[in-house]
């Protein structure tokens, strides 16, 4: 199913913005957020397992970032998203360089959003594929 653009709020990126702790610790960098389309880079160096692989924790994780950002994008002003669910496919690793992933949008709507994203190496290759629904909430007054 695809997304019709004015669903689409764009989320201009700070220059200084590099997410939470744990994005920072991982060397994410953040090119592009909006509800319908994200994207970030991660370097492999200091995410790799013990076999000089990338961890597979670590797609999850610049995923789950984008999945995240884009949803509180769609949320908009008072809410904010909590991921339910993700699921990942790891189809190749990486073992030098930098990872890029983008998310795109399968479902927006009032309550629940849905993207994949996709991570590739830098010759463009696949690496996983993840999809991550998350759950649209209200901020509840103090």
């Amino acid at each position: 199913m695809s997304v019709p653009m004015t669903e689409a709020v764009v989320v201009e990126v700070p220059d200084a913005y590099e997410g939470g702790e744990l994005e920072y610790k991982m060397g994410i960098e953040f090119l592009e957020l909006s509800a319908t389309r994200s994207v970030a880079r991660m370097p492999v160096r200091g995410n790799r397992q013990g076999i000089s692989l990338l961890h597979g924790g670590a797609f999850v994780v610049i995923a789950e970032s984008l999945g995240s950002i884009s949803a509180a994008a769609h949320a908009g002003p008072g809410r904010y998203a909590v991921g339910i669910e993700i699921n990942a496919s790891h189809s190749r690793s990486a073992t030098e360089g930098h990872v890029t992933a983008t998310c795109e949008a399968l479902q927006l709507g009032g309550t629940v959003c849905v993207h994949e994203i996709v991570i590739r190496d830098d010759e463009g290759r696949r690496c996983s594929t993840v999809r991550m629904t998350n759950l649209l909430r209200d901020h509840r007054a103090s």
